[in-house]
């Protein structure tokens, strides 16, 4: 199917949000801005995650070295946005300000000692230990009494809020579920027959049009309700609510999926800041849900109508987006 001949207005059934399609405003993979290569380093401060300055980071929580040398590493964020232990317990003022203390954990993924080795380079055994390491952590903070949730992300260059040049996620144990989190249950809870993205995956594998990776064990879509230009979702075929209780073969293969999509992201885009968001169920789960990741490249900057609506405006019809990510040869063909 062709992208809409005119703009149209799109329900998220995860969230239950509307985004618009804009297809009349339409822009070129060359007309997104790639990242800015440098972050920022510290003056005189050698990467804090490079071999041999391990020094320069709290000790480590977890190492994964299969050969001797290690290929993962696991540290507490060294300015952390969750710390302590102890209940959320809420403090109210004036009847109008409640706040609570901000107790929990904050850790840092670090995907390989090589500093330059970014998730979409890693190979097939390395990403497989990437995932093994994020699924044993997100399990450990499950044994954490006060985090309720937790959530891992990827922050790849400035613009996507990467503080670091040193590929590496950041995982976040925090005290409450977050409002995302529940917007999605809401959106599962809509669909009873059906677990809302096993029906995705039915549906756009029957499609066909916003299919951007089809592995047995892991799809990429771009979805149907993308706010942003390439916005894409990654879904494990096997249902699960938590990543932690997924077969190991799924976890991985989610993983491999993720790297694969980044190879086609940066083939249409080149060198694009972006944003992984893993969503899995909380640590004490509820009702049905099925865990997945968000891949969000930093290609706009939400403007006044966005951020006083919550509807994002989205450029590229998804199933365009589809059409290039799948052949980016195609497209360098054209000039475009």
């Amino acid at each position: 199917m062709a992208p809409p001949a005119s703009n149209q207005l799109r329900r998220n059934p995860l969230t239950g949000r509307w985004v618009t399609i804009a297809s009349g405003r339409a822009a070129r993979p060359k007309d997104f801005v790639t990242r800015v290569l440098d972050v920022e380093a510290v003056a005189g401060r050698p990467c804090p995650f490079c071999p041999g300055n391990e020094e320069a980071t709290p000790p480590a929580l977890e190492t994964y070295a299969p050969d001797g040398h290690w290929l993962v590493r696991v540290v507490p964020n060294l300015y952390p946005a969750f710390e302590g232990s102890g209940p959320m317990v809420l403090h109210h003022d004036h009847g109008l300000h409640v706040s609570a203390p901000a107790v929990g954990l904050h850790e840092v993924l670090i995907f390989a000692p090589e500093h330059d080795l970014s998730l979409d380079r890693l190979d097939d055994a390395r990403i497989g230990l990437v995932m093994e390491a994020l699924r044993d952590r997100i399990a450990a903070h499950a044994t954490h009494g006060e985090i309720a949730y937790t959530q891992a992300i990827v922050n790849y260059g400035r613009e996507a809020g990467a503080s670091l040049e040193h590929p590496h996620a950041q995982l976040l144990g925090i005290p409450f579920v977050p409002g995302e989190i529940d917007d999605e249950y809401r959106g599962f809870d809509e669909h009873p027959s059906e677990c809302v993205l096993c029906e995705t995956v039915r549906v756009e594998r029957e499609l066909g049009e916003r299919v951007v990776v089809d592995g047995p064990d892991a799809v990429v879509v771009t979805p149907w309700w993308s706010g942003a230009p390439y916005e894409m979702l990654v879904v494990p075929v096997e249902h699960a609510a938590q990543m932690p209780t997924s077969s190991p073969g799924s976890v991985v293969a989610a993983g491999r999926a993720l790297r694969d999509a980044l190879v086609r992201l940066h083939a249409v885009l080149g060198d694009v800041a972006y944003n992984v968001v893993l969503h899995t169920a909380p640590h004490q789960a509820r009702g049905t849900y099925h865990w997945h990741l968000h891949l969000l490249p930093r290609t706009s900057t939400q403007a006044g109508f966005e951020q006083g609506t919550g509807v994002l405006i989205n450029t590229v019809a998804p199933e365009l987006a589809a059409a290039q990510l799948r052949d980016p040869g195609a497209l360098a063909a054209t000039g475009a």
